[in-house]
């Protein structure tokens, strides 16, 4: 998608009645469906309904499971990836109701949301084109609400700005399951265990050992949607020293368990 390309399908038209609401798309991607980096004039709510995606921004990576959503203020550059089979919804809001809407100042970065049971459905009777448009706006208003109470971060996986610190985090994250030692890494950054150790914090929030671990975790979200994949395999393959180890690490991230992420991620579209 170019620089504020508009989408196609089910958009629905602005009227006197939805001057605040520009559209909505529902989409199917398969899984390595790569969207390059673009941006919208509009803000952005991406919600996946089904499967998982990974949207970049210039702060990081933003893992996006089922049952969580996207949050993106308008212009701001990103990217998806989808790592599991996609149902995407995506609701667009005009910069100009965004800019006046009561939580913009809560609304002003980009972050994902637990999508709970009212979000949800506001998200999708915001897509059921047989509803009053009067009805749409409303919901979409309610979503707007819903979204400054719901942010999850557990799925963000900060990038440090620092070219040391940023060289290391790019070698875990092409590698995740990786057994090197900080210091290996380190050098190859040019840079000493050390001073990595105090970037990480300062420019991530986290630990460099917390940080790995969320990589790894993240990583597993796309293996755990293999049909044929299961948790000790997908626990080995990333280092783990058993499935039981795996599970309390992953649960501890994103609160639920890899054997409910991969229920969800496999059910039939």
């Amino acid at each position: 998608m170019n620089i504020d390309q508009k989408p196609t399908a089910h958009h629905t038209a602005s009227s006197s009645n939805l001057s605040h609401l520009n559209g909505v798309l529902a989409r199917s991607y398969r899984r390595g469906t790569h969207l390059g980096q673009h941006v919208h004039a509009e803000a952005q709510l991406l919600f996946s309904c089904q499967g998982i995606m990974q949207v970049s921004t210039p702060k990081g990576c933003w893992f996006v499971p089922p049952e969580r959503a996207v949050w993106l203020p308008p212009r701001l550059p990103h990217a998806v990836d989808v790592l599991a089979d996609i149902e995407m919804r995506s609701l667009l809001v005009p910069r100009e109701h965004f800019e006046a809407h009561p939580e913009a100042h809560r609304l002003s970065g980009e972050f994902v949301v637990a999508v709970g049971p009212l979000l949800r459905e506001a998200i999708l009777g915001s897509f059921d084109l047989s509803t009053h448009p009067q009805l749409r706006h409303l919901l979409a208003e309610v979503a707007l609400f819903q979204l400054a109470e719901a942010e999850d971060p557990g799925t963000f996986i900060p990038l440090p700005r620092d070219p040391r610190a940023r060289h290391v985090a790019e070698q875990v994250m092409s590698n995740p399951a990786g057994t090197q030692e900080l210091s290996e890494l380190a050098r190859r950054a040019g840079a000493s265990a050390r001073t990595i150790t105090r970037l990480f914090p300062s420019e991530t929030g986290l630990t460099f050992k917390t940080w790995r671990q969320r990589a790894r975790i993240m990583a597993a979200l796309s293996a755990l949607s293999e049909p044929n994949s299961s948790i000790k395999q997908v626990a080995a393959a990333l280092g783990f020293s058993s499935a039981a180890a795996f599970s309390h690490a992953f649960r501890s991230v994103l609160d639920i368990l890899p054997s409910e992420l991969a229920r969800i991620s496999r059910a039939p579209r």
